[in-house]
């Protein structure tokens, strides 16, 4: 009986392992070093500071501008995944010899690495001889390239495009599950009732698609907050589009600030929390259909 007791705790030793070395170990550390003075350009000016690197991190301007930019990331990823995302469900969820093929290709942004999706992206809005300009041209609607990368508002909106591209596929996946798990009982007393296309869609579907969207919204969240290779393949570290991650990448390994940046990955780690238990009760709901 000892040893059949014993038997589950052996089993999930070696996740407890890793969990505790590579994720436990980091945060607690890097809590440590959040509430120190330290930067490897001054070794021998170590002290503890408490939440001092917090209360500089609220009160710099540098701060609240990557804040506002990842903001205008993630409201833009959140509202094209959510539209693209239930369009493309839909035509997947139709009956078509080309079903499988378009779901093979649906999932190819999902599979290139990040910072290749960047560079791709970054061809198509290049101000010189880019896609995007190149048709503008063509059709006689611009007389000059129009210069997307020197422009905030522009650089964010590009960012947001590419991060939803690239989570375009998974959220149509998750509504397309979604879609195929509603029992059909449900449509056919609708008909009966007399319910037209429209309204099936807008009385049935998209409102028992609400914890699925529930998902879509908290996931791209978490993909706005903790996006970095895009940016980097796209403007590099220009201060113009400077994110969350690119702030603390730039204070924590250009700057070699590790107090400071150890409490600002804190602050980023918080806030992509918050989103990440809203992911999990949203993917934890049970939906009653009848």
């Amino acid at each position: 009986m000892k040893k059949k007791s014993l038997l589950p705790y052996l089993l999930i030793t070696p996740v407890m392992i890793i969990l505790i070395s590579l994720v436990l170990y980091p945060i607690i550390v890097t809590f440590y070093y959040s509430l120190r003075k330290m930067k490897l350009t001054e070794p021998n000016n170590y002290y503890f500071l408490g939440f001092k690197n917090y209360i500089d991190i609220i009160n710099k301007y540098d701060f609240w501008y990557s804040f506002q930019n990842t903001m205008i990331i993630m409201i833009v990823v959140i509202i094209l995944c959510a539209i693209i995302s239930f369009i493309f469900a839909m035509m997947l969820n139709v009956e078509s010899k080309m079903k499988n093929i378009l779901m093979a290709i649906s999932i190819i942004p999902w599979a290139l690495p990040p910072y290749i999706n960047g560079i791709l992206w970054k061809w198509i809005f290049y101000p010189g001889f880019g896609f995007i300009n190149k048709i503008l041209y063509s059709l006689n609607l611009i007389e000059e390239p129009i210069q997307f990368f020197s422009n905030r508002y522009y650089i964010m909106i590009i960012i947001g495009i590419i991060v939803a591209w690239r989570n375009i596929p998974f959220c149509s996946i998750v509504l397309l599950s979604a879609i195929r798990a509603i029992p059909n009982v449900i449509y056919d007393v609708a008909n009966i009732d007399g319910a037209n296309k429209i309204q099936t869609l807008t009385k049935i579907t998209i409102p028992l698609l609400i914890p699925a969207f529930s998902i879509i919204f908290t996931f791209t969240s978490i993909s706005a907050i903790n996006v970095f290779d895009e940016v980097i393949a796209l403007i590099e570290y220009s201060n113009l589009g400077k994110t969350l991650l690119v702030e603390n990448y730039i204070n924590t390994f250009s700057f070699l600030n590790f107090g400071y940046g150890s409490a600002l990955t804190y602050l980023i780690m918080i806030i992509s929390g918050i989103f990440g238990i809203l992911y999990i009760k949203a993917m934890s709901k049970r939906i009653e259909y009848i």
